[in-house]
């Protein structure tokens, strides 16, 4: 696990190249049983017809004229239903003859008109007042008041709310059903005119719409992505289980050098995936936010009553609410909360402070409805979430995007089979992939806007252009490392330079296949070379793919046969990554000990959808020293030693319960969540099997986990620990994995040296804690940078027994030595490493500056006990 996070300051930065071109290249030129079975009686399609459409269009406005937004409109006794855009429009259709149609907001009387049945009908509707006021006595003052907790109606009226949350909130039912719609709609705008008028666009102007309102007004956008999906959700309380049955999806997408799979996911993280209103934290923006009713929400919030509605027979009190501090990761805005006795949430309306630690984002929206069942609970029947982003706060272009999801047909207590909740979290129908126009019309609940319902054809013609084909093409191959030529991909770019003390200056070229060359055999390789050394280093694999997966795409299952001759530094194994980048070229201090690897390999590596995974391997390995490294036998004569070689069996076990990865072209990335994950691996050597010099067993174990601190940020912590058995030189001990670059890697010792510490029994913990601005936001003339405050520590306590030790047993190969004759490697004596460090991030929205500080073994040779580190971590 510490290796695969070596590159993450490189896979931030793919990541944020990513997010620009998004906005600027088209404007710059464990084995689960599947229980789908188990419902298949109640997961068959609604038979559907096409037959005749009853459409409505018009304006909602009020009583003085004035357009109304947001308005409830839907077909009477019917699931169909939208709402009216920031200028009271609406266009309502559904299949059928249907004959009366109804308006209603909070606030407002509801309104029902009849229609026409099967007809196109036009409508203009005014809604009149039924707000109304309660008695109250104004005090005013021209000394104004400090707002208080104590004795504030509105806090106590808050509390209420906290208290009843438990009885109001959907899970407190032992089982649930109900149907989920979810739409993702996501457009770049604020294009420049420049843009717009050029040459370089003028063939895809049938893509831009000039009728989409955002933030209020119309604005010229372009889309680039929309999705549409029908689930069914299964709920148990005890023992807790959610099932989601994925029934169909429709999907277009002009950014397909991200990963759809991975994009989806991530628009969903950042819209807001299943927002709860009655929990305590809500993570939306990939951020933890606190809700106005958690349980110390009135620590950081200010609330206030500013209205009383009557809605026919329901008793609501509009209650607004701001935060103490404008920069902390909270929400302002309303609740409509009934006042029955059950105090639960009627509506809400989310919005953020233009002051808020967030980064790129512009303005955010969250609107949920809430609708009253026959047990008296009242259940969420519509989520709205919009928000813009841009690399500039308040000027050049930007991306809008749109989460709408409706639920419906809530079934309480009716549980399913016992097997059936034995199946896994996340599964799809077998034909889920719905391009029938007529089905999304029967199933959609609401209707789809002018713009929207022209998407799926405009993407589909832009896709067939060569020139979109083109910048696709560059777009991937930056973002992805790899040029795609069709059956074979050649790449990486961020390997095809870099620089050493061996090398000199390396050179490397590679490809691979892609499943267009085979879907279950595949081929990956590279050479390099280097101007010093000028020697040729090269790397070359075939895979069997059981599953007719690429092996880098989930879930894998597949064997993999390799050989690889290159450079590596002891401890480090680039060649996991089988790259050596330009950016882990720049090393402080003295580092010149090298290895020439000779490695072959043989692979069975399975996922399993539970994000469970093991990777079965024999290999095979020859080190040679290279550099200044020497391997010398710790006799009188000091033998030289020419090469290393071992043969072992390794077994490398995963699990992450409830991972969401992003796909990406060569490696995975884990959206982090609250659940852990585990790895363990085990390594045992095999003396004289084809020609193996050493028997021993190498066991290692780490637990990565995230905490939630709410407003103070999160905590990450890994534990972790090994211990080898067996007498073995000091290649094949645990060489601690150290961090001699300038970037800051939050796995490795960030003041070790190459080389510097090996044992062969250890135990450690790395933990990073991020504040999120939570003391930054709060001081004054620096608290609009958004500055964000880090803290590390890292502690490692190990040994190196007597047998193991070069200085007490013979047979060994002696310590390496540095430049000037003295020691360079050590092993960990009583005393643990210990580090720890401060950083300042979000410079300029992407830069990380650490102050790292090593508390011991400070005599070692060329160690500062203070260090500089930087990273680039573009982050929201």
């Amino acid at each position: 696990m510490l290796l695969y996070l070596k590159f993450l300051c490189l896979n931030n930065l793919k990541k944020f190249c990513c997010f620009v071109l998004i906005i600027t290249p088209l404007l710059s030129t464990a084995q689960q049983k599947d229980s789908l079975k188990a419902i298949a009686d109640t997961g068959k399609k609604n038979n559907y017809q096409t037959g005749t459409i009853t459409r409505v269009s018009g304006q909602v406005t009020n009583s003085s004229g004035q357009p109304l937004p947001f308005i409830s409109i839907s077909f009477t006794g019917s699931n169909y239903e939208t709402s009216s855009d920031s200028k009271g429009k609406f266009i309502l259709s559904a299949p059928g003859l249907l004959n009366s149609i109804t308006f209603s907001y909070l606030g407002y009387q509801a309104v029902t008109k009849t229609i026409k049945p099967g007809q196109a009908n036009n409508l203009n509707i005014r809604l009149q007042s039924s707000q109304t006021q309660l008695k109250e006595v104004v005090v005013t003052s021209n000394k104004s008041k400090k707002y208080k907790n104590k004795g504030n109606p509105a806090v106590e009226l808050i509390q209420q709310i906290i208290d009843h949350k438990a009885q109001n909130r959907m899970e407190s039912a032992d089982y649930l059903q109900y149907d989920q719609y979810e739409r993702i709609d996501l457009s770049l705008f604020h294009l420049s005119s420049n843009f717009i008028n050029g040459s370089f666009f003028s063939k895809y102007k049938f893509l831009l719409d000039t009728t989409q309102v955002i933030n209020g007004q119309a604005q010229t956008s372009l889309p680039v992505y929309f999705s549409e999906k029908f689930y069914r959700d299964y709920y148990r309380k005890n023992p807790a289980k959610s099932i989601q049955v994925l029934d169909a999806q429709k999907e277009m997408n002009i950014i397909k050098f991200v990963d759809t799979v991975g994009l989806d996911i991530y628009l969903n993280r950042l819209y807001g995936n299943n927002i709860d209103i009655y929990e305590n934290n809500i993570f939306i923006i990939t951020n933890q936010f606190l809700s106005p009713i958690a349980d110390h929400a009135p620590d950081f919030y200010k609330f206030f009553i500013t209205d009383t509605v009557h809605a026919g027979n329901e008793k609501l009190v509009e209650i607004s609410f701001t935060p103490r501090n404008k920069g902390d990761l909270l929400f302002e805005g309303k609740l409509m909360v009934t006042m029955d006795g059950s105090y639960a949430v009627r509506s809400c309306d989310l919005n953020v402070n233009k002051k808020i630690n967030i980064n790129f984002m512009r303005s955010l929206d969250v609107k949920q409805d809430f609708k009253k069942y026959p047990d008296g609970r009242y259940y969420l029947i519509k989520s709205d979430v919009t928000a813009d982003f841009g690399i500039f706060k308040n000027k050049g272009s930007g991306i809008f995007g749109e989460r709408t999801v409706f639920y419906k047909n809530y079934k309480l207590n009716a549980p399913l089979s016992a097997d059936f909740y034995e199946g896994k979290s996340e599964q799809a129908v077998s034909n889920s992939n719905h391009t029938d126009t007529s089905y999304w019309q029967q199933h959609r609940p609401d209707t789809l806007t002018t713009r929207q319902a022209k998407v799926y054809a405009d993407i589909n013609k832009l896709q067939s252009m060569p020139s979109f084909k083109r910048a696709s093409w560059i777009a991937s191959t930056i973002t992805g490392g790899y040029g795609d030529l069709g059956a074979v991909q050649l790449g990486t770019t961020d390997a095809l330079y870099s620089f050493n003390s061996v090398e000199g200056s390396r050179f490397s070229l590679g490809g691979r296949t892609t499943p267009l060359f085979n879907k279950s055999i595949y081929f990956e390789g590279y050479t390099a070379y280097g101007t010093k050394d000028e020697k040729l280093k090269y790397y070359v694999n075939g895979s069997y793919s059981f599953n007719q997966k690429p092996y880098y795409q989930f879930p894998n299952d597949f064997f993999k046969i390799s050989y690889e001759y290159d450079t590596d530094i002891p401890g480090q194994n680039f060649l996991i990554e089988k790259s050596q980048s330009l950016l882990l070229s720049f090393r402080r201090g003295a580092s010149d000990f090298w290895l020439y690897n000779k490695i072959f390999r043989l692979n069975y590596i399975k996922d399993y959808e539970n994000h469970f995974s093991y990777n079965f391997e024999f290999k095979h390995w020859d080190q040679q020293a290279a550099g200044t490294l020497n391997f010398q036998l710790n006799d009188q004569v000091n033998t030289p030693i020419h090469d290393l070689t071992t043969t072992e069996f390794n077994m490398g076990f995963r699990y992450a319960p409830h991972e969401q990865i992003l796909q990406g072209t060569m490696y995975r990335r884990t959206i982090y969540s609250k659940y852990p994950i585990f790895a363990v691996q085990i390594n045992h050597g095999f003396k004289e099997v084809f020609d193996g010099s050493y028997s021993y067993t190498n066991a290692s174990a780490n637990i990565f986990k995230r905490f939630y601190l709410s407003q103070l940020g999160y905590t990450d912590i890994t534990i972790l620990g090994g211990v080898l058995l067996g007498q073995v030189p000091f290649p094949l001990l645990n060489i601690i994995p150290a961090n001699q670059t300038y970037l800051y890697d939050e796995e490795e010792y960030n003041m070790m040296n190459f080389l510097e510490f090996v044992s062969d029994h250890y135990v450690g913990l790395n933990l990073t804690h991020s504040f999120g601005g939570f003391f930054l936001n709060k001081v004054p003339l620096i608290e609009h940078l958004k500055l964000r405050e880090f803290v590390s520590f890292k502690i490692l306590y190990g040994g190196l027994r007597n047998e193991n030790n070069p200085f007490y047993t013979a047979g060994l190969y002696k310590f390496p030595v540095g430049p000037n004759g003295s020691g360079a490697t050590f092993s960990l004596g009583s005393t643990p490493y210990i580090e720890a460090g401060v950083g300042i991030g979000n410079i300029f929205k992407l830069i990380r500056v650490d102050m790292v500080r090593r508390f011991n073994y400070l005599n070692n040779p060329g160690i500062t006990p203070y260090g500089l580190r930087f990273s680039f971590v573009p982050d929201f």
